[in-house]
């Protein structure tokens, strides 16, 4: 029997969350939940659901997840309020065999507009690099809301100056090491390319996105755009040509870190530019295609979102399934990603450029890198079986995913080898 984990369908991909206090009618609902499901009135579940998720999750269908879901996990002995984000509310819920994060959502009359069970994973501790020939110091800038937050990782015994990596995280609330804890995301990626560059003599800076671990920030979700991660990115190049330890600086954006290093990159202060998994479209196209591997209802809501953000509306009635990715509070920063298209941005590039692209990344496929190539000369380097966390990966989606909670996996080696070399052919 195959493991039914779901109520709803939880979209791997999200963007920052701001977190606020357990309001109390979602304790107040959190509480009946665990109360009907251990007593196994379904029925009573059932009838706190908003007439919109009654159509979304007819009953029989609910009825026969919900038996089989209870058959796997046991009863809910607690659910741990973890954080709040109008109109979501995530709790860690401790069932008889097993722990995952019990994800809810409230309409005005308290009904549930979402119910979600997504795998639950301890947040990957941070640890240093524990290569003794390289030395970690932390790094933190003021920016007009806040700060960034980062560590530099410096080859020791290097004599003259050496180049510098500033390695560009991807999309959701990610920190310096290519870890969340809001998403269950443990790779440790950022933190082991920026070992990988270290051992070959080269410095990096890995920092915090906005808003995430040690970079604060006072600005509110529904303010945050996609420029706020250029404009971070420019103010890392400005620190770091300061500082005359570095002969020249690298950028390395993963994944929508890709396209802000795109549009960093024009800086005249950057001598490279490495786009790791980084899409060729523009990101309403790459989020209709993930949208294939969803139930229909859901590609078409997402579908009605980005037309409504195209004519610059706000789409303030979203299917509940679609918070994670396209509530009203982050339409405004969708709406200024979707306006660059990495394609023509790339031409504005001056510096040499290198594409890395995996073959099993179930996000972007190499049709992407393709893209980029065409649009500029540059030099792509295609890695077989590396996937969106840049490690060795089959194609088959559930193996793939997993490497997405395994931070001792390896990154594949070609990539830290592609890296070097290109950097050292930079004048």
């Amino acid at each position: 029997m195959n493991k039914i984990y779901l109520l709803i369908i939880a979209l791997f991909f999200t963007c920052n969350a701001f977190a606020q206090a357990e309001p109390s009618k979602y304790k107040i609902a959190a509480t009946q939940f665990k109360d009907l499901y251990n007593d196994n009135k379904i029925d009573d579940i059932f009838g706190h659901f908003s007439a919109e998720m009654k159509t979304a999750l007819p009953i029989e269908k609910f009825k026969a997840t919900t038996t089989q879901l209870k058959s796997q996990l046991g009863n809910l002995l607690y659910a741990d309020f973890v954080s709040y984000n109008e109109p979501l509310a995530i709790y860690k819920a401790r069932f008889q065999n097993g722990t995952f994060l019990l994800n809810l959502s409230l309409d005005n009359q308290d009904k549930f507009i979402g119910l979600v069970l997504s795998p639950y994973q301890e947040p990957a501790a941070r640890v240093a690099i524990t290569d003794p020939n390289i030395i970690e110091t932390p790094v933190s800038v003021k920016i007009l809301s806040g700060s960034i937050s980062g560590t530099l990782a410096m080859p020791k015994n290097v004599s003259g100056k050496i180049p510098v990596v500033i390695i560009i995280p991807g999309s959701g609330p990610v920190d310096r090491d290519g870890n969340s804890e809001k998403t269950n995301l443990a790779t440790n990626t950022y933190k082991m390319m920026a070992e990988g560059l270290g051992k070959n003599g080269i410095a990096s800076l890995r920092y915090d996105k906005r808003g995430v671990g040690e970079s604060v920030t006072t600005e509110k979700e529904e303010n945050m755009r996609f420029d706020n991660g250029i404009d971070d990115a420019y103010t890392l190049i400005n620190l770091l040509n300061e500082d005359k330890r570095f002969s020249k600086i690298i950028l390395a954006g993963h994944s929508e870190g890709s396209l802000i290093g795109i549009l960093a990159g024009t800086n005249e202060n950057v001598k490279g530019f490495i786009s790791i998994a980084g899409a060729g479209v523009p990101a309403e196209q790459i989020l209709m295609e993930q949208m294939k591997s969803q139930p229909d209802y859901f590609a078409r809501g997402m579908r009605k979102v980005l037309d409504s953000l195209r004519r610059g509306k706000i789409d303030k009635n979203v299917d509940a399934g679609l918070y994670a990715i396209a509530r009203p509070s982050i339409q405004p920063y969708l709406m200024s990603w979707c306006r660059f298209d990495p394609a023509k941005e790339i031409k504005e590039v001056k510096a040499p450029i290198l594409v890395i692209q995996g073959t099993t990344d179930l996000q972007v496929n190499v049709s992407n890198a393709e893209k980029l190539r065409k649009s500029k000369t540059t030099n792509v380097l295609i890695i077989n079986g590396m996937n969106h966390v840049l490690k060795e990966a089959p194609i088959d989606r559930e193996q793939n995913l997993a490497t997405y909670k395994q931070p001792d996996l390896p990154l594949k080696p070609e990539l830290i080898t592609g890296m070097v070399s290109f950097i050292n052919t930079l004048k």
